[in-house]
C-alpha cells in the first residue's frame, strides 16, 4: 500500500522543484522569486533586428529561471505553466503602456468558444458567456507557434500553454485577456542552434503567416501582445510581428466571418478556444480606424525570460 500511495502521489505532485530540484514542490519560494520577484523590464537583443516590437521580460534567462523553462518545455513539467504564466502576465502588464489604440465606444460581445450569429442566437461550441468588453477592449495574447514536429515530440505547445495561463492570471486581476493562436509556420526552417543573429533572421524571413481568417479576428479586437517563453536574438519575434502587420494590411472586407473563425482553428483540429466576435459592418475594427501607419503602436511583445545582457537597455 505504501508503494501504491507513493506512485499515486508522484502522479499528482511534482517530484521536484522545476528550478532547483527541491523535492515535493512545483516551484520553491526561492525559484519563484527568481522567476517573478523582480519588476519586469524592457529587453533589447544586441544587435536589435529592424521591426522588433517593444519587448518586456519577467526575468533573466539564467540559473533557476533557465532550469524552470527547460523543465516545462523539454521535460513536460506541465504544472510549471501556472507560475510561468504568472511571470508572463507581469511582463504583459509592463508592456501595455506602449500600446496606443483608438477603439469604438461599443465593442462586440466576447464568448469563450461560442459565437453569436446574425439572429443573435448562440452558435454551438460550449463554454460560458462573458460580459461585453468595455474600455480598451480585450487584450489579445498571440503566442509564437511551435512547429508541428516539435509539438509532437514534446507532447504539448509550451508557448500556447503559458499564454493561456497568463491570460487567466490577467483576467483574475481585472484585465480582459484572451489567447488568439493565429500564427502558423508556412514553411520549414533550419535548426536555429549555432546560427548567429543575422543568419536567424534570414532563416525565419517569411516563415510565419496568420491563419486564414485570423487577421479579421485580430482587427476586430483590441490591443495585441506577442508572447513566448524566451527571446534570445529577437528573430522569431520580429518575424511574428511582420506576419501580423502583413495580415492586417491585407484584410478583405468581403470575407465571411463564420468561415474565418472556422478556418482559424488549431492545427490539431480543435476549435479556437479564445475567439472574439465581430460585426460584419465593423470588419476593420480599431486597427483599421488607426490606419496602417499606426499598427506598430498596437503591437508589443512579452516573454518570460531573455538573456541577462538584453536587460541593459541604456546602450548608446
Amino acid at each position: 500500500m505504501r508503494g501504491w500511495w507513493q506512485d499515486l502521489t508522484d502522479l499528482v505532485l511534482p517530484a521536484e522543484c522545476g528550478g532547483c530540484g527541491r523535492p515535493r514542490t512545483v516551484l520553491c519560494p526561492e525559484c519563484r522569486a527568481a522567476l517573478s520577484g523582480a519588476a519586469p523590464s524592457r529587453v533589447r537583443p544586441d544587435p536589435e533586428p529592424p521591426g522588433l516590437p517593444v519587448v518586456h521580460a519577467a526575468a533573466p534567462y539564467e540559473d533557476e529561471v533557465r532550469a524552470t523553462l527547460l523543465a516545462h518545455k523539454e521535460r513536460g513539467a506541465l504544472t510549471l505553466a501556472r507560475p510561468l504564466g504568472t511571470a508572463l502576465a507581469g511582463a504583459v502588464r509592463a508592456g501595455l503602456g506602449q500600446l496606443r489604440l483608438p477603439v469604438p465606444e461599443e465593442l462586440p460581445t466576447a464568448w469563450d468558444g461560442r459565437l453569436r450569429g446574425g439572429n443573435g442566437q448562440l452558435r454551438p461550441g460550449g463554454g460560458q458567456a462573458r460580459a461585453p468588453l468595455s474600455g480598451t477592449g480585450s487584450l489579445l495574447l498571440v503566442p509564437l507557434p511551435s512547429s508541428r514536429q516539435a509539438v509532437r515530440a514534446r507532447g504539448h505547445d509550451p508557448a500556447r500553454r503559458i499564454a493561456l495561463a497568463a491570460a487567466g492570471e490577467l483576467r483574475r486581476s481585472g484585465t480582459p485577456a484572451r489567447v488568439l493562436a493565429v500564427l502558423r509556420q508556412r514553411r520549414a526552417v533550419a535548426d536555429q542552434a549555432g546560427l548567429n543573429s543575422r543568419q536567424r533572421l534570414d532563416n525565419l524571413a517569411g516563415a510565419l503567416e496568420v491563419a486564414a481568417g485570423g487577421a479579421r479576428l485580430l482587427a476586430s479586437g483590441g490591443r495585441v501582445v506577442l508572447v513566448d517563453d524566451l527571446m534570445t536574438t529577437g528573430a522569431s519575434m520580429t518575424e511574428a510581428a511582420r506576419a501580423l502587420r502583413a495580415a492586417v494590411a491585407g484584410i478583405d472586407p468581403s470575407l465571411d466571418m463564420d468561415a474565418c473563425v472556422a478556418e482559424a482553428g488549431e492545427p490539431t483540429g480543435e476549435r479556437m478556444t479564445e475567439a472574439t466576435t465581430v460585426d460584419t459592418d465593423r470588419t476593420q475594427g480599431a486597427w483599421g480606424m488607426a490606419g496602417m501607419s499606426g499598427v506598430d503602436d498596437m503591437i508589443c511583445a512579452a516573454v518570460v525570460a531573455a538573456p541577462p545582457d538584453s536587460f541593459e537597455i541604456n546602450r548608446n
